[in-house]
């Protein structure tokens, strides 16, 4: 294989990698970003239902809440301070099910526990491996 065919391969990978990588940060902001806009749109709602699993302060909670699951949901989409973002939205959604989705009787609840580990993972992976080229992040290197 010449250097020029081996230079087309690499390309190709590069690029198929950047599309992959940004369909990712797209499913993945997905949830973040439409769970904190219902927060933030539905805060007594929300914050009752805090206050029923015991959270203190359950209408601040619901902002806290609301906003990093937003502001954090977009940072994914765009692909700004993307690793952190990661970081930030893996921790809160292992946080989230361990308070709110670890009734082992119920088995909605470990469905929700499986696809929250699912989506920490996904989170943790583009923590290490970065946004990709097709990004804030990328454009600024």
């Amino acid at each position: 294989m010449s250097n020029a065919s081996i230079a087309t391969a690499k390309s190709g990978l590069s690029t198929n990698a950047s599309a992959l990588t940004l369909a990712g940060r797209v499913l993945l902001s997905v949830i973040f970003i439409l769970a904190g806009f219902a927060k933030l749109t539905a805060i007594s709602g929300t914050a009752g239902w805090f206050a029923s699993i015991g959270l203190p302060l359950p209408t601040v909670t619901t902002v806290v809440v609301g906003l990093v699951e937003l502001v954090g949901g977009i940072a994914i989409l765009v692909g700004l301070q993307t690793r952190i973002a990661a970081i930030v939205l893996g921790v809160f959604t292992l946080a989230a099910t361990a308070i709110a989705h670890t009734d082992f009787a119920d088995p909605n609840q470990i469905m929700f526990l499986q696809k929250n580990l699912a989506i920490a993972g996904g989170l943790f992976v583009l923590a290490a491996f970065g946004a990709g080229a097709l990004s804030i992040d990328g454009r600024r290197r």
